[in-house]
């Protein structure tokens, strides 16, 4: 969308009869949102909706990868790194223009989006990065590692999905179930770690070191929608929650 160019100020001119006390203390009338403001805050929140989107997809594209080395699977998460790229970079260029021009509680909900935004571009790199990992790998993933990544692509994809509803309801349960899914995608990272570097000398660990890094992708792409499920408290509530996630775990 073309950005709206602004209109030049004239330059004020200083009135020949001075005004009254009275008159400079009256409170000027509220200006009106304009139908462009509002189509702007719109297109915004679209444009993360289809962030959610993409982002699913691309994890949903990780677990096809892991459970079968698929091509198509390959190409179709780098599309989404691509697509999460174009997205952030159209809601950095229109956002500093459209905040300005509304209040305190439109002026929270674009914030918001930024903040997704952010959050979901990087999910599509580290989904991107998970792949990158593996996919000039020669020999087949051992069962017991593919077992673990695929499961953890699975509650990526289903937390990624809460993230996607709750953004369009503004509803607190999705980023719930979130919340509660991540400590599960945390547990299986670890588990995974722990059998690859129990044995410092083993030569497994050195062999399987792109399988530890694809692993630890995975497991920060759970801490951003951990990040994404803290920002819709704050989103549907009105008020911050985002550091204080010890209360939120626990609600």
């Amino acid at each position: 969308m073309t950005r709206k160019q602004p209109t030049p100020r004239r330059p004020k001119r200083r009135s020949a009869v001075p005004r009254s006390r009275t008159a400079e203390a009256r409170p000027r009338p509220a200006q009106p949102r304009g139908d462009n403001d509002k189509f702007a805050e719109e297109e915004l929140s679209s444009l993360v909706v289809r962030g959610c989107l993409i982002a699913r997809d691309a994890v949903f594209n990780v677990r096809d990868f892991l459970a079968d080395g698929s091509r198509l699977a390959f190409l179709a998460i780098k599309d989404c790194e691509k697509e999460l790229d174009q997205i952030e970079r159209k809601i950095d260029e229109q956002l500093p223009e459209a905040i300005t021009r509304v209040g305190e509680a439109e002026a929270r909900e674009l914030l918001a989006c930024l903040k997704f935004i952010t959050d979901l571009e990087r999910i599509g790199d580290l989904a991107y990065s998970a792949v990158m990992q593996l996919q000039a790998r020669r020999e087949k993933l051992p069962a017991a590692d593919s077992r673990q990544l695929v499961e953890m692509a699975t509650l990526l994809c289903a937390m990624l999905e809460q993230v996607h509803q709750g953004f369009l309801k503004r509803d607190v349960s999705h980023a719930q179930s979130v919340l509660q899914s991540d400590p599960e995608v945390d547990r299986l990272c670890h588990s995974l770690f722990h059998r690859h570097l129990a044995e410092p000398n083993s030569p497994s660990g050195q062999k399987n070191f792109d399988i530890l890094l694809a692993a630890q992708a995975l497991e920060r792409i759970g801490d951003h929608a951990k990040n994404l499920a803290e920002e819709l408290y704050g989103l549907s509530e009105g008020r911050s929650l985002r550091h204080n996630a010890r209360k939120l775990s626990t609600a």
